[in-house]
């Protein structure tokens, strides 16, 4: 990332944080080449990286009146949904404040009365319960070492559910080594009966969970691929070519 100018550096008690920008795209990131938010400046709605994009997909298969995001980074998920529907209520839950003020200061981050940020770890959030069921729960929660290991514990799992409307969706950004992870594909599975997954060419796996009888079938379908591509001016068939039920080889 030698051609970035550094415009913000801090930490806190997580580690570095970073601010660079190219004068075309905007960086957040957590150390030495490491990525956590991409963002073009001059269309900050269109998502930059492949998971997040993938992420987006749920909305084949659930028109959200709420969603909750845990894990704010620099908003790519707020400004795709707000683009995508300017309607939908969301609440992000952030670990840590100066990404959230850095959110604020560097990525154009849309603020509105449809918006809620929360400043707490995500798993003292799901476990106190005082907010509203949700539609659709992405979870996206990376330090630069990689997923947080309270991701995958039952527990969190649990609390996901709890968090969800009884047809609602669960939207987890792993990473790949996670699918062949037998211990989170069984916590899914005692909480869900439709599960999925999407390997993606960043290497991440995103994971997909619900209860609602339809399943999830509907995000293979190509008319509805395309439909979502126009709206979030992201190619979605190119985004789910690896798209399948998730079951251990």
């Amino acid at each position: 990332m030698s051609d970035y100018k550094v415009l913000f550096t801090g930490a806190d008690t997580f580690g570095d944080i970073f601010v660079l920008d190219d004068g075309h795209f905007r960086v957040l990131s957590f150390g030495d080449n490491d990525e956590q938010s991409k963002m073009d400046k001059s269309q900050p709605f269109v998502p930059q990286h492949i998971y997040v994009q993938a992420m987006l997909t749920v909305l084949m298969v659930k028109q959200p009146k709420s969603v909750i995001i845990m894990g704010l980074g620099g908003g790519a998920l707020v400004h795709a949904l707000r683009h995508y529907d300017a309607a939908i209520k969301i609440t992000a839950v952030e670990l840590r404040e100066q990404v959230i003020h850095i959110a604020k200061r560097f990525f154009q981050l849309p603020i509105g009365k449809k918006l809620t940020l929360i400043h707490q770890d995500a798993s003292h959030f799901l476990t106190a319960g005082e907010f509203k069921k949700a539609d659709v729960m992405f979870v996206d929660i990376y330090s630069a070492k990689g997923v947080d290991p309270k991701l995958l514990s039952l527990e969190f799992t649990e609390n996901c559910f709890k968090g969800l409307k009884a047809d609602g969706v669960l939207v987890l950004n792993c990473w790949k080594e996670h699918k062949n992870n037998p211990e989170l594909l069984a916590h899914l599975q005692q909480c869900f009966s439709h599960i999925y997954a999407c390997l993606t060419g960043g290497g991440n796996w995103v994971v997909f969970a619900t209860n609602q009888p339809q399943g999830l079938s509907g995000m293979s379908n190509k008319a509805n691929q395309q439909a979502l591509s126009q709206a979030i001016e992201v190619n979605v068939a190119r985004v789910l070519t690896r798209f399948e039920p998730w079951q251990l080889i």
